[in-house]
């Protein structure tokens, strides 16, 4: 039996010109149990008065916040890579009521609230809609007498998550504590069990959220209104039980092998010894071997999984004991393999099934204004992803959370590479005990998740948030590639930005943050380099923002010029695929959180912002252009021999063809004399642009500091149309030399003495794409810098630099012996005109 996912994807700005798309998924092979799984048998004992739990008022309403009741809170099975026939859903409302510090369980006592699970408890879907440190939740259940548990079988509870600390108690019995907010755990609850009869099920839970060194993304008690948002606490995924065998199966790691033709398959199992595993992939092949223990299965000639052909195989499992089969799930899995290979421009770039294709990804953070951490419901849950797939997208980040197992199931289903985030602490340096519980979870996070077809990439650490040295972020990068060597690490999203600590060399990828962008990152040899994150246009949408209000990176004015921002953008995306090599470009975001209003989609998912025709047209655009052929770059004219060049001042008591702005006053200089500039106010401007900034250039000048602080100092720029075309400066940030572009540095190794003397050349090379700056006669740094740089607009500056529109970072100090070059000057150029002295 073939399946189709069908469903509607909306296309289009607004609801004026909305357009309802019916669509077909690939076919793939039967859908896993899951995803036709039994609704949860009814409870047979249930907390006292349902009708006493009320749903809060969200500040926003989703289109499926009237669908959420007591008797269909996330009513699916929750686990579709590893299902059973029997199990019970424990959603639904259960007893609340605050805890406080070392209360005594209230067994066998009726709590005052209600709250429906598995709604965080902050959320209006949980009815409680307020913030505890500490809460107690209650309900009571009764095992199904068919299920033959304490005959044979045991009884598992599982908590899909609690945030953040949990401790589990069955008619008053410890059975469990867990600490980590986005991981699930599993108890065995059998010997607490009485008899027969209604099961009292009790749950503490703590919360302090970012007052501790907990994992917790983008979590905060209180939102800043900007990029960090209202917490979750407590039950916020599905909580249900099932029986199982003595001798069961506990997981299941699967890792497809598209180039060795096989499934690598460990069956994990519990409860006995010398058991056996027999394994069948449906229209695939199959395998006998042992339990615990990475068996082969053959898949030759394999269906391969792709965003344009989402294939999945069915699964079967069997654990035998002595020949009987004790116990059986059912799975599947998608045959893909990622990877990397030079392009046909010799730039190394992230492949799929062997072949270069291009990663474009939206940013996807998994907030709801309704649910908060938690989507409303399933088809909630798919939604967005849906969205993703109809705007063109081939590809999703997981921005710092981890979702719910069925959100995999949705990204397998309808073809969605994932980028996978953990969860960041605060954003500073991760408390030195809170360390290791940050990797511990981080571990934990790949493990439960190694075998979602969908996930490509691990991301440790986003901007530095959390981290503490570099090298340590290395060592973690590292010991996630060892864990699982199938896909990619990506050691730090952003490392060019915020709280880095600078790139470790690790992992498989070189990841620049850019907004509004895209970023520019070029790979090395052994990395890809990927736009982490770029974008961020906003619009306001009246009746659909959290606060009423919000900001973005840049804001527009209407949906057009939002879309034609969003177009134009795009457009650069493929000129940095092309010149820079990226493999991937992740634009913020999929839709407006809170404060943020910078979505495709207002954050109650009501509106769509853009022409999202428009949006799916420039982004398969992008897919089929950055393709690895990368761009024709021309080569420079040869330029002007010699080594006066196009423009030579040796400002010998003369200021020749340049115009003094406020005096700057003749001093001694280098090679007779030079000009000394304040710092403030004085320049010297050549009235044209000299130097053709879309072509090679250098810039040379003798210079001597009369400070070297936290201030910028350009010695040498031209002017474009908001920012310097490029600046030979002191950068004050770094306190180093730099030849640079905006948001782009060259850096000398060393900070530079005032009052003493230093030959400087900056020089852009359009064929290597790249930045170069000269200290003395030596290369002393190069920068990326493969983007093709517009043609002149403004005026070549000594003295000065413009950011912003604005003039800025005006040298201290004295330059001499200046020369403009229309060509990249070689190496033993450079040295013979710094022992020249000219």
């Amino acid at each position: 039996m073939k399946e189709h996912v069908r469903g509607r994807w909306l296309l289009a700005a607004g609801s004026a010109s909305a357009l309802l798309l019916t669509f077909s998924s690939a076919p793939a092979s039967s859908a896993p149990a899951s995803s036709s799984a039994p609704l949860p048998a009814p409870l047979t004992a249930q907390v006292a008065a349902d009708s006493s739990w009320h749903a809060g008022i969200p500040p926003l309403a989703t289109p499926w916040t009237d669908k959420v009741g007591p008797n269909n809170a996330l009513p699916e099975y929750p686990r579709p890579q590893l299902t059973r026939d029997r199990w019970q859903n424990l959603n639904g409302v259960w007893e609340f009521a605050k805890a406080n510090t070392g209360e005594a369980v209230p067994a066998g006592k009726s709590l005052g609230e209600r709250v429906l699970v598995p709604y965080p408890i902050e959320s209006a879907l949980s009815g409680i809609q307020r913030h505890e440190d500490r809460m107690w939740y209650r309900r009571t259940f009764t095992v199904p007498a068919n299920w033959k548990v304490g005959s044979g079988n045991r009884l598992q509870l599982h908590f899909g998550a609690v945030d953040y600390d949990a401790k589990v108690y069955l008619n008053g019995v410890s059975v469990a504590t867990h600490r980590g907010g986005y991981d699930g755990f599993d108890v065995d609850v059998t010997d607490a069990l009485t008899a027969s009869g209604p099961q009292e099920l009790i749950v503490w839970a703590e919360d302090l959220t970012d007052a501790t060194g907990q994992p917790i993304g983008k979590q905060r008690r209180t939102s800043d209104h900007g990029i960090f948002y209202q917490g979750s606490s407590g039950i916020w995924r599905t909580v249900w039980m099932e029986p199982v065998p003595a001798a069961s199966i506990t997981s299941l790691g699967l890792t497809p092998s598209v180039s060795g033709g096989n499934l690598k398959i460990k069956v994990n199992s519990s409860g006995g010894t010398g058991l056996t595993v027999r394994a069948s992939a449906r229209g695939g092949g199959s395998v006998v071997g042992a339990a615990d223990t990475v068996l082969t299965l053959p898949m030759p000639r394999a269906h391969l999984w792709s965003p344009s052909d989402p294939y999945l195989y069915d699964l079967s499992v069997s654990l035998v004991d002595r020949g009987k089969a004790v116990d059986a799930v059912g799975s599947y899995f998608g045959m893909r393999e990622i990877g990397t290979a030079p392009g046909a421009d010799g730039k190394l770039r992230i492949t799929l099934n062997g072949k270069i294709l291009f990663n474009q990804a939206n940013l996807d953070q998994g907030f709801w204004p309704d649910g908060l951490n938690t989507a409303p419901t399933d088809a909630a849950l798919r939604f967005d992803l849906e969205q993703d797939k109809a705007m063109g997208f081939n590809a999703v980040r997981k921005h710092i959370k981890v979702e719910p197992d069925r959100w995999y199931y949705w990204a397998d289903k309808l073809g969605l590479m994932v980028w996978q985030d953990m969860p960041a602490a605060n954003t500073g340096p991760i408390p030195v005990e809170w360390r290791p519980q940050f990797e511990a979870e981080l571990h934990e996070m790949v493990r439960e998740h190694s075998s979602w077809t969908s996930i490509i990439a691990w991301v440790p650490f986003n901007e530095g948030w959390g981290e503490w040295s570099r090298e340590d972020t290395g060592r973690i990068a590292t010991s996630v590639t060892e864990q699982d060597p199938s896909r990619l690490v990506n050691a730090h999203s952003g490392v060019n930005c915020c709280n880095s600590h600078g790139d470790s060399g690790a992992g498989d990828v070189i990841d620049f943050h850019q907004y509004l962008g895209p970023a520019t990152p070029a790979p090395s040899g052994t990395r890809v380099a990927i736009d982490g994150e770029h974008g961020g246009f906003g619009l306001k949408t009246s009746n659909h923002m959290w606060f009423g209000d919000g900001q973005a990176y840049e804001m527009e004015p209407s949906s057009s010029v939002l879309t034609a921002k969003y177009v134009a953008n795009q457009e650069a995306v493929i000129t940095s695929a092309k010149y820079c090599g990226i493999s991937a470009a992740i634009y913020t975001q999929i839709t407006d959180v809170e404060g943020e209003l910078n979505g495709f989609f207002t954050y109650d998912r009501q509106k769509a912002k853009m022409d999202l025709r428009q949006v799916r047209a420039i982004n398969k655009k992008i897919i089929a252009s950055a393709d690895g052929s990368g761009a024709n770059v021309p080569q420079p004219p040869a330029g002007t021999p010699g080594l006066e060049g196009v423009a030579f001042w040796p400002l010998d008591g003369s200021y020749g063809t340049l115009t003094p702005v406020n005096n700057p006053p003749f001093v001694a200089g280098h090679n007779g004399q030079g000009v000394s500039f304040d710092g403030s106010t004085q320049a010297l401007d050549a009235g044209k642009p000299v130097l053709d900034t879309a072509s090679d250039y250098s810039a040379a000048a003798w210079v001597k500091l009369d400070k070297a602080d936290g201030a910028f100092q350009t010695v040498i720029s031209q002017d474009g149309p908001s920012n310097s075309d490029f600046f030979l400066q002191y950068s004050g940030a770094d306190q180093k030399f730099a030849m640079s572009f905006a948001g782009v540095r060259a850096l000398a190794g060393f900070k530079p003495s005032p009052g003493q003397w230093y030959h400087l050349v900056g020089v852009r090379d359009t064929v290597k794409g790249e930045l170069r700056l000269y200290v003395d006669g030596a290369l002393a740094g190069t920068a990326s810098a493969c983007m093709p740089q517009a043609a002149p607009t403004g005026n070549t500056l000594i003295g000065r630099g413009k950011y912003g529109g604005n003039p800025v970072d005006y040298l201290d100090g004295t330059a001499d012996q200046v020369h403009l070059y229309d060509r990249a000057l070689s190496l033993a150029e450079i040295q013979q005109l710094y022992t020249s002295g000219n």
